[in-house]
């Protein structure tokens, strides 16, 4: 579905920056701003730095002077509440509203989520045009959102209902080690074993077979190989020095 955000009477530029770098990381850059306070906010130091490298969707971003304007093409349209209250509209939970729209499929529909100002909120005659009211549960006896926040909450609920990203490793895995690896290093930990008398060569019972199981457990790398032949060898040398 296409998605736009749209932010009505914004009064610090800060927040434009910081919505454009919520809507980013989440994989949106449709950002439509209503009679902002600053005209030139797009391009005010501030909200540059606070974008954090979302120039992209700054670039793409609009300014217009009515709400009608930013609507053109929006088929469902999403108040979005920083602080609780009574709307006309149906109110639901971003995650409740979006499950039930994605699970209706129709993607040729276009969405918007309509933000008020940072003081006042959204007029009532802006939220009684909207199909829904979304309301971000919050702490009742601390609920009023930074308009940043809440942005970011409902890109990222809104991700998710999507189908979101994958997640990808934050460290890539290691190489394992072969079978032939595993071997050479259990035959050296036997001799270190048989050195320092822990092994009797003689009467082994399940102690190797046992360390093998062990070892095979643990997904060796072949890193971790090289530090325990390490360890039988320095084993092997104290050994050989007592003698």
């Amino acid at each position: 579905m296409k998605t736009r955000f749209i932010l009505i009477e914004t009064s610090h530029a800060g927040n434009v920056g910081a919505a454009a770098r919520a809507m980013k990381v989440m994989g949106f850059d449709e950002l439509v701003l209503v009679k902002p306070r600053w005209a030139n906010v797009l391009r005010k130091e501030e909200t540059i730095q606070r974008a954090s490298g979302a120039n992209d969707v700054l670039d793409k971003a609009r300014v217009v002077e009515t709400l009608d304007e930013a609507l053109d093409g929006v088929t469902h349209l999403c108040a979005t509440a920083m602080t609780p209250r009574d709307f006309g509209p149906p109110t639901r939970s971003p995650r409740e509203h979006f499950a039930q729209l994605t699970q209706a499929g129709a993607p040729e529909q276009s969405v918007a989520f309509l933000f008020g100002s940072e003081r006042f909120g959204m007029k009532n005659e802006d939220v009684y045009r909207c199909h829904v009211a979304l309301s971000i549960p919050t702490n009742p006896q601390f609920g009023s959102l930074n308009l940043g926040s809440a942005i970011q909450v409902v890109a990222y609920d809104w991700r998710v209902a999507l189908g979101g990203f994958p997640v990808e490793d934050a460290v890539p895995p290691a190489d394992k080690a072969d079978a032939q690896q595993v071997a050479g290093m259990l035959g050296h930990w036997e001799q270190a074993l048989s050195d320092i008398g822990f092994l009797d060569p003689a009467a082994p019972k399940k102690l190797m077979p046992r360390l093998n199981q062990l070892f095979n457990r643990a997904d060796l790398s072949p890193e971790e190989i090289h530090i325990l032949r390490g360890v039988a060898k320095a084993m092997i040398q104290t050994a050989s020095a007592k003698r």
